[in-house]
């Protein structure tokens, strides 16, 4: 686009366009190649295959910073040097505001060509120009003034015109002429020179230079300084993190570290926290597994020789039955029982290691006659002398339970065998104070069934994780086995198992419902009967 100057000369303008693009290369320029040539290699040791340079989180703060850094140097250079280019040529004006004040004061013809030729000189310019009231006057010029390329008025410059003229004058060759215009010593008007803008344009070019260097010294400094502090904060943390990882992750058996984590509160703290807590919470679960695989080997070997012996017992069970003695009589179909079931564990004791239970054969049952064999086989007697664990049961009449009989035996026996081992710590028991109790009732299609004792209840330390095997346990020695294995089994009839909060010892409430009823099916049945 061309610009008209108030001289009337006809001056060509740098396309703005063009004169970004000029901009742009400049300014990317240093930049694209301090980061072209740098060859980024990591310092750390983990490599990822296939890749050619792995750059570190260290290595990236690093570089991050420098390019931030260099592109808000970049930033401010550019008005920077723009300032500069105005205030070369203001200072320029400024001695020719000087020299005119001189030249305009002396009448024609009295200053002589060597004085005027100094005046020039002093100023830098080839010509010194007033207007003043419509009057434009020459008051020195060289013996040949030469033929204007460019033209720069200093009075009103906008910061995007300023930018533009300092890259077109960065860029322009050397040589070239450019008209200055400024405000006059007095009144209204304006002073222009003539001068060779080479000297410009290689000030400004010695001033980026520099503004360069200061600015590459700077981010040097600054990046190092920010990569110590993060390295020091973030950088030194994240790799101790790592190495935690993969050292668990090569070995999960070493025994943790027992140095508590930092006390940090960012995101970095809770990552050590969290990682140590998941570590403890894995090494615990392995323990776990290891512990139920050493189960499950042990009790195979038990569960082979235990059969046979069993089996031997049952055949001595089978000739006690042709005793026609009435206590034999009596006690024999018990035995029976206790062995027939015995030998039933046997074949599904390392189900819960290896699988899951059976399904539940659900049928109705009658609840009472299963407590009082619950009773029986844990042998519950009350001596004369009022010694020994009271057994009270306070079941509705024909109670009856949807379940499979075996199963809800198996919790039975396992709860209650719990409260006496709980209340046997007492010994001697007194029957008054050391009792087992045995609800049950019915809630619309749910039966409720509790067992309850008086001994001394579940300790708080246990009740987060009472239901898991292995973390159970209330008593020394004890495999938290029974009361995981009753919970699984009551699930397994679509109910639960919860320990009751406020209560004196320790109450279990099983909550069992019936199964859903097919009304086609149960319709059909009746019809038919």
């Amino acid at each position: 686009m061309e610009k008209r100057s108030e001289s009337g000369t006809d001056v060509v303008a740098v396309s703005p366009a063009r004169a970004g693009e000029g901009g742009a290369r400049l300014a990317a320029g240093p930049l694209l190649a301090s980061l072209a040539g740098a060859d980024f290699t990591a310092d750390s040791a983990t490599t990822f295959p296939g890749r050619r340079f792995h750059l570190g989180l260290s290595g990236k703060l690093l570089a991050f910073t420098l390019a931030f850094v260099l592109l808000a140097e970049v930033l401010i250079l550019v008005p920077a040097v723009a300032a500069f280019r105005l205030n070369w040529l203001s200072d320029r004006l400024a001695s020719a505001r000087t020299a005119a004040l001189v030249l305009d004061a002396a009448p024609d013809g009295m200053i002589s060509p060597q004085l005027t030729q100094e005046l020039l000189r002093s100023v830098g310019a080839i010509t010194v120009a007033l207007k003043r009231d419509n009057t434009r006057r020459l008051l020195a010029s060289s013996d040949m003034p030469p033929e204007v390329d460019h033209h720069a008025d200093v009075r009103d410059v906008g910061p995007v015109q300023a930018v533009r003229e300092a890259f077109d004058t960065l860029l322009s060759p050397d040589g070239r002429i450019i008209r200055a215009v400024g405000t006059p010593p007095r009144g209204d008007g304006f002073v222009e020179i003539v001068i060779s803008e080479t000297p410009l344009r290689k000030a400004m070019l010695r001033f980026t230079g520099n503004v360069l260097l200061v600015s590459l010294v700077i981010a040097a400094l600054t990046g190092a300084l920010v990569y110590l502090g993060l390295a020091w904060m973030f950088v030194r943390p994240m790799r101790r993190l790592t190495q935690r990882m993969i050292a668990f992750r090569i070995n999960p058996a070493l025994p943790l570290m027992e140095d508590e984590p930092g006390q940090r509160m960012d995101e970095i703290g809770q990552a050590e926290r969290e990682l140590t807590s998941m570590q403890r919470q894995i090494a615990e679960t392995l323990q776990q597994k290891s512990h139920l695989a050493a189960l499950g080997l042990a009790v195979s070997k038990i569960n082979h020789d235990l059969r046979n012996l069993l089996a031997s017992v049952q055949l001595i069970s089978d000739r006690l039955a042709d005793i026609r003695d009435p206590a034999v009589q009596r006690f024999a179909p018990k035995l029976e029982a206790a062995l027939d079931r015995a030998i039933a564990y046997c074949e599904h004791t390392l189900a819960y290691g290896k699988a899951q239970e059976p399904p539940p054969e659900r049928r109705m049952v009658v609840l009472a006659p299963l407590v009082a064999e619950v009773r029986d086989t844990l042998g519950l007697t009350v001596g004369e002398d009022g010694t020994g664990i009271g057994f009270v049961e306070s079941i509705d009449r024909e109670l009856t339970v949807d379940a499979d009989p075996d199963q809800l035996f198996r919790v039975l026996l396992n709860l209650c065998r719990n409260a006496v081992e709980a209340l046997g710590a007492r010994a001697p028991n007194d029957v008054a104070r050391d009792q087992i109790r045995i609800t049950g009732r019915r809630e619309g299609a749910i039966v409720v069934i509790e067992v309850a004792d008086t001994g001394p209840g579940v300790p708080e330390r246990a009740r987060a994780h009472l239901f898991e095997a292995f973390q159970g346990s209330v008593s020394r020695g004890g495999t938290g086995l029974g009361l995981a294995i009753a919970a699984e089994l009551v699930q397994a009839h679509g109910g639960d198992l919860q320990l009751v909060p406020g209560t004196i010892g320790a109450t279990f409430q099983l909550r069992l419902p019936d199964r859903p009823v097919d009304l086609e099916a149960h319709r059909a049945l009746r019809s038919h009967g």
